[in-house]
């Protein structure tokens, strides 16, 4: 088990310096063009659609790959 959560703890490690790294690059994830960002006087509503589409197929690739091995 602990290895388990030591992986774990690296791969966030990894994901949140891709974050940082994709952020100083200029590519902002979370608000990628297709993202849905409604703003009215009284509120605003943003539902990040393609974000979820690439993380989705991001974490299916890892999981396809650590599944093949």
């Amino acid at each position: 088990m602990g290895r388990y959560l030591i992986g774990a703890g690296l791969l966030l490690l990894i994901a949140g310096a891709l974050f940082i790294l994709a952020e100083k690059l200029g590519i902002h994830v979370g608000r990628l063009p297709g993202d849905i960002r409604i703003e009215g006087k009284r509120g605003s509503f943003y539902f990040p659609i393609v974000t979820c589409l690439l993380i989705s197929a991001v974490l299916t690739l890892v999981s396809w790959f650590f599944r093949s091995r």
